[in-house]
């Protein structure tokens, strides 16, 4: 039997392919089917072009990481970029665009950390992740909070871990996108004003 040719492609577009390829094989098949050479079997290329980009299936997981949050925090500068600045518009656009990113990756984000739950470079790549979210939206609803600097890192924490927590419950099919924006709008108008 022949082998197929594999089309030659530069990196960074192999390592695209790759990687849409692995949040397939999260969506059909769970965390645990995800491995270097079911991923290079899917995408029709030899295990070693998998393990050149990332090594190991950690590091696969740590890639499609921070693709999911460096589209999302892309899609959030960018509607902030467009909201008015009011601390309502504000916060329907954080809600909005967080929940909204729930329902494109939630199931394979979710896959995806409990794949590596206890994984020390997971959890610091996942502490460095939710730092800069802290800090994004810290950035956007300061100008119309009173508090100090370092009560406002912390209530943005917090509502980085309320919004996991409602984008899961959407995730899950217990509330509609529509409800978990909302209500997590309100907590974030609440939580910093």
């Amino acid at each position: 039997m022949a082998k197929t040719a594999i089309r030659k492609l530069p990196k960074p577009e192999r390592r695209a392919q790759l990687i849409e390829t692995a949040k397939e094989i999260l969506r059909e098949c769970g965390a645990d089917a995800l491995t270097l050479g079911h991923l290079a079997e899917r995408a029709g290329v030899s295990k070693p072009i998998a393990y050149e980009h990332f090594g190991t299936r950690e590091g696969l997981l740590i890639a499609l990481s921070h693709e999911i949050e460096e589209r999302h925090t892309t899609k959030l500068k960018k509607a902030l970029s467009q909201t008015p600045a009011d601390l309502p518009s504000i916060a329907g656009t954080i809600a909005a665009t967080y929940i909204e990113c729930a329902a494109e990756n939630g199931s394979e984000w979710q896959a995806m950390s409990s794949a590596l739950r206890g994984n020390a470079e997971m959890d610091r790549v996942q502490q460095e992740l939710a730092d800069d979210y802290v800090a994004l939206i810290a950035a956007a609803v300061a100008p119309h909070s009173r508090l100090a600097d370092s009560d406002l890192r912390l209530r943005c924490a917090g509502i980085a871990g309320a919004a996991e927590t409602i984008a899961r419950e959407f995730v899950r099919g217990r509330a509609t996108e529509g409800d978990a924006a909302v209500n997590l709008a309100a907590l974030i108008v609440n939580g910093v004003a």
